[in-house]
């Protein structure tokens, strides 16, 4: 049976979006009960809080989603332009972006998945020891073999 879900804040007209409202969402819910033999509707409320999408009123969560986005889109531009003319900028450049691009991305993992602050310490020090070894190692085979750009080519190429 499909669940019914009651908007009321689709149907008025404003500037405002639908998440950003404090409306209350209603779905219906069947339940039987004990002494009835047809069941009957409970309804769950949803309260869409101003409190979880406020913050503290700084910007830094904003910028941080701006900027992993960039580097998101970065990337996809790097790969044709490390294909068409490789070298050691090229190079430096895929290191730092790759390295950013996975710390960022393990570390939102690790957020939504390790509770308790003893814990969280832990796993943040691991990832930046894990992502300082990553930069580390592919500026070592930037500089002392082919590179990153010329790898991929000679993988492709066989």
């Amino acid at each position: 049976m499909a669940a019914i879900v009651r908007l009321t804040s689709v149907c008025h007209r404003g500037v405002k979006p639908l998440f950003y409202r404090s409306t209350l969402l209603a779905r219906p819910l069947v339940v039987p009960h004990q002494d009835q033999e047809r069941p009957y509707l409970l309804t769950a409320r949803i309260h869409a809080s101003q409190a979880l999408y406020a913050g503290s009123g700084s910007k830094a969560a904003s910028l941080h989603w701006t900027g992993e986005r960039i580097v998101s889109v970065l990337l996809l531009a790097m790969g044709p332009v490390a294909y068409c003319c490789p070298g050691p900028v090229m190079d430096y450049s895929l290191a730092a972006a790759l390295t950013l691009h996975g710390h960022w991305g393990i570390g939102q993992v690790l957020t939504d998945y390790v509770h308790g602050d003893t814990k969280v310490k832990l796993t943040n020090a691991g990832l930046f020891l894990l992502s300082t070894v990553t930069f580390a190692g592919l500026c070592y085979f930037n500089y002392n073999d082919v590179g990153i750009c010329k790898a991929i080519a000679l993988l492709w190429s066989k």
